[in-house]
């Protein structure tokens, strides 16, 4: 029998009653085993045997980075350190990096979840998956290699960059899967086709880590690899790694690993619900975590839930990729916007490439100015500058309710990256 890591449970109401009963124990396992959460608790008037059903949860109090920040360099930990087999931390760009404990039970689980995205992805055992994500005391290198050895697939452990390599790996070894950050998957596909190299690989599907990938950037990387398959793959340092879910092959939103944590989505103002289907903040908590389980952990990133049931069947809940974080918004001319919300728009538009950059400056009058650098895509003559400039200030005044000034570049223009790329440079502090 194919072994599979998906949920044992086989209905929502199953899946509910699992809930419940990681909950309470993550509670209890939290109360005792860390006097942070302990402390927490006490000061809300919340006692681990207050949580019945799933309802109680907003009894609990929040964890916030600063929580993990303070508590530096073993913050949250609730077991004896005899138990802590290994460590992990991210790359935080504030402050103390946030350092997460690791018992032996951890470490499985993640894995456990890990291989079910290569599940959830439609992979077999025959795939051959190259690894290009940054390996060391982050987490993405240690996740999809220990996903991928369980999930039983050929683990090609490339890293990132290094571009002459990662090509002859993908022409020798025959790479089927490719995994990395999204602007990764655009400088690689951009190589293979400067090299003329297509026809000498087989790559199938990638997966991508680490940043929102856009409609139109995907849309460019399937035009010029010819791949069935591209997936969104979330996760943080904070609640194991990446792994904690996958779109399927419909690419219907992400599902999300509804047995090893509880996702809401909440106001980050009033910290209320939202109604399923709009935006707000991810708020996580863990069900099997041992060594720094989390109770309500604000995780900044916003979505939204997607209502009804997945064309693939499964029981598994989805959200939809992450359009930015809380405290990425920008504050333009009093009104509030995210990038994501820029790069949804510029998705929408045929003539230009995926790339772009937002760049915020402040003038001698005191206003603030928004000039929005876009390529053109491959093909498009400049002559259209003026028409396509307008069309893309006018879309974005309609959907975002700001003017912004559209810089229009040659297809390649602006930087590209093996990791995060930077799309908004705010230059106003420092006028």
């Amino acid at each position: 029998m194919k072994k599979t890591f998906m949920p044992t449970v086989q209905t929502r109401d199953e899946l509910e009653a699992l809930q419940l009963k990681g909950l309470q124990w993550t509670v209890n396992h939290a109360y005792n085993g860390s006097p942070v959460y302990k402390a927490k608790m006490d000061d809300s008037g919340v006692r681990p045997g207050d949580i019945r059903s799933l309802y109680d949860l907003d009894k609990l109090p929040f964890t916030t980075s600063k929580d993990l920040q303070n508590g530096y360099p073993f913050p949250l930990l609730s077991v004896p350190f005899e138990k802590v087999v290994r460590i992990h931390a991210s790359s935080g760009t504030t402050g103390k990096r946030k350092v997460l404990c690791y018992t032996q039970k951890d470490i499985e689980d993640w894995t456990h979840f890990f291989a079910r995205c290569y599940e959830m992805a439609q992979l077999t055992q025959e795939d051959r998956i190259q690894i290009a994500v940054g390996y060391g005391v982050w987490t993405a290198g240690a996740g999809f290699q220990l996903g991928c050895e369980a999930f039983g697939a050929m683990a090609i452990p490339a890293g990132p960059g290094n571009l002459d390599m990662q090509c002859e790996f993908l022409i020798d070894f025959q790479t089927t899967v490719m995994c990395c950050t999204a602007s990764m998957g655009l400088l690689m596909a951009e190589e293979v086709n400067k090299r003329g190299i297509k026809d000498k690989i087989n790559l199938k599907k990638m997966i991508f880590g680490s940043e929102r990938s856009s409609d139109a950037m995907r849309k460019r990387i399937g035009d010029l690899l010819g791949i069935e398959h591209m997936f969104d793959i979330p996760g943080m340092t904070e609640l194991y790694g990446p792994g904690t879910g996958l779109d399927c092959a419909y690419h219907t939103g992400i599902h999300y690993w509804a047995d090893y944590y509880i996702l809401e989505i909440l106001d980050p103002e009033t910290l209320k619900t939202v109604p399923e289907g709009e935006t707000g903040e991810m708020v996580v908590t863990t069900l099997r975590k041992e060594a720094v389980p989390l109770i309500r952990y604000r995780t900044r990133d916003l979505t939204r839930l997607i209502p009804g049931e997945c064309p693939c069947g499964s029981i598994l809940p989805r959200h939809d990729r992450i359009l930015g974080r809380s405290d990425d918004m920008i504050i333009f001319r009093a009104v509030n916007i995210y990038p994501g919300q820029i790069d949804h728009v510029l998705s929408g538009i045929d003539e230009i490439g995926s790339e772009f950059q937002i760049i915020l400056d402040r003038k001698k009058d005191g206003k603030d100015y928004m000039t929005i650098k876009v390529e053109r895509n491959e093909g498009v003559d400049k002559s259209q500058d003026s028409d396509l400039s307008k069309r893309i200030s006018t879309q974005i005044k309609k959907e975002i309710l700001v003017s912004g000034n559209v810089e229009l570049l040659d297809y390649g223009s602006l930087p590209r990256s093996e990791r995060k790329s930077k799309r908004v440079f705010d230059n106003r502090d420092n006028d």
